[in-house]
């Protein structure tokens, strides 16, 4: 963590970047990975170029509004947390002012991209505000705050999608299933790491709410993820790529899932295994477009 004399020297561009988690780019691009998913399969393999630089440069933003968002809600709580300390709102080294006309930025910015894609899409990215809005203070009242988040992901898939085909389809549900319950997934390892901290603050999390049967849980919801995109790859005949990825990323969950039932992990492990999430997501992508085309 930064002392203060060093964070005061800090540029207030860097605090910026920090605020945004732009240093942090795994949790950017497990969001991208799931709009790619929907972009490229609904186009067979050939999105239009400029769709795909949309879809890439609206998933920074919005996820970027969701950090402001999330950090805005949170800027009396992170303090207690070991993981979120020191981030800009919480250590106090920016202002709530500049933390709110950060957050109206990436979302106006997210606002115009959405302007580009047709009417269906562009009122599912209006539909997804509330969801990217709300969900930070789903911790406080709901038991599973990363339901609302996977739902939020979901947006991604049905936007996306929706951009090259202009409607939505069972092909489009099975991804949206998968999606959720991927997210469910990564999400609730990723809460493990802050079980202690959440429950001395008397927030919710899935963590908490599965208790000493979440590593089952994230089980489920691998293995759910896993059958929903297999169902996906048969009902639009996607070709052997897309199943020797999909086999890869089963034996990556799978190993995940077997280190969870392992005693006294260390909490390090989490992030880790939240990091490896991103590699699964980009393989299971690459087989996507080969198994397309």
């Amino acid at each position: 963590m930064l002392s203060m004399p060093e964070r005061n020297q800090e540029p207030v561009w860097l605090v910026i970047i920090r605020l945004l988690r732009w240093h942090k780019p795994e949790g950017r691009l497990i969001l991208m990975i799931p709009a790619l998913w929907a972009v490229f399969l609904a186009a067979d393999g050939k999105p239009p170029l400029p769709l795909v630089g949309v879809i890439v440069l609206g998933t920074l933003a919005t996820s970027a509004a969701g950090c402001v968002v999330n950090d805005l809600w949170d800027r009396d709580i992170d303090p207690q947390v070991e993981r979120t300390r020191d981030r800009p709102l919480a250590a106090r080294a920016l202002s709530i002012k500049v933390g709110i006309v950060v957050g109206i930025i990436a979302l106006s910015c997210a606002a115009v991209l959405a302007f580009y894609l047709n009417p269906l899409s562009f009122w599912l990215s209006v539909a997804a505000v509330p969801v990217i809005l709300l969900y930070p203070g789903a911790k406080r009242v709901f038991p599973v705050p990363q339901l609302v988040l996977s739902i939020a992901w979901g947006f991604a898939v049905l936007i996306s999608w929706s951009a090259v085909t202009k409607t939505l389809s069972q092909p489009t549900w099975l991804l949206w299933g998968a999606t959720v319950l991927w997210t469910l997934g990564f999400d609730t390892v990723y809460a493990l790491s802050d079980r202690e901290d959440d429950r001395r603050i008397g927030v919710n999390s899935s963590a908490l709410f599965f208790g000493k049967y979440a590593p089952t849980a994230i089980g489920i919801f691998f293995a759910g993820t896993i059958l929903l995109l297999a169902w996906l790859g048969i009902s639009i005949h996607l070709q052997l790529a897309f199943w020797i990825s999909l086999a890869i990323a089963t034996i990556g969950w799978g190993w995940q899932y077997w280190r969870l039932n392992k005693k006294d992990l260390p909490n390090s492990a989490y992030g880790e295994m939240f990091r490896q999430n991103v590699w699964i997501g980009f393989i299971v992508l690459a087989g996507m477009i080969a198994g397309s085309l």
